[in-house]
């Protein structure tokens, strides 16, 4: 699935339509290089979890994992960021496997750096490329079926 987003606000708004439909254990890893929005999408994807506004959704770069809760505390919502991650090893070391259950959703940024960890979870892949200021193409691979339904449209 490809979509093209015209602003920040719409792949926020594409992100809460994916995540109203997830039902928890999805993985999802993100690749794009800084600025595409990766962050923007898991902003929306935890407010459509129904993360509470009170958790401002940022970037884990310096943390590297935040965790939100959603729909009433039973889903939990783990945000990594393997920017940092010098190697696999390291990604591995936060206990990745372990977030990875069936009332967790698990987003991780710059995937690409640590996925031959992520890929034993056969993660939904999103794929995020810059066509100009304001316009994103969001490639969207191995998405679970519940998805068939988040686009823009």
């Amino acid at each position: 699935m490809e979509i093209i987003t015209n602003s920040a606000a719409e792949t926020v708004e594409l992100g809460k339509r994916i995540g109203a439909l997830l039902k928890g254990g999805e993985v999802i890893a993100l690749v794009g290089n800084l600025g595409t929005g990766k962050t923007h999408l898991i902003k929306g994807i935890a407010a459509g979890l129904g993360a509470n506004e009170s958790d401002a959704v940022s970037s884990p770069t310096f943390v590297l994992v935040n965790e939100y809760f959603g729909r009433d505390g039973l889903i939990h919502i783990y945000h990594i960021d393997a920017y940092r991650m010098k190697s696999v090893k390291e990604f591995q070391s936060l206990g990745f496997d372990e977030y990875c259950c069936s009332d967790s959703v698990v987003l991780v940024e710059w995937a690409d750096k640590v996925m031959t960890a992520v890929e034993e979870f056969d993660p939904m892949m999103v794929r995020l490329e810059h066509i100009n200021e304001n316009q994103r193409r969001i490639v969207i691979e191995n998405a679970p079926e519940c998805l068939s339904g988040a686009s823009t449209d």
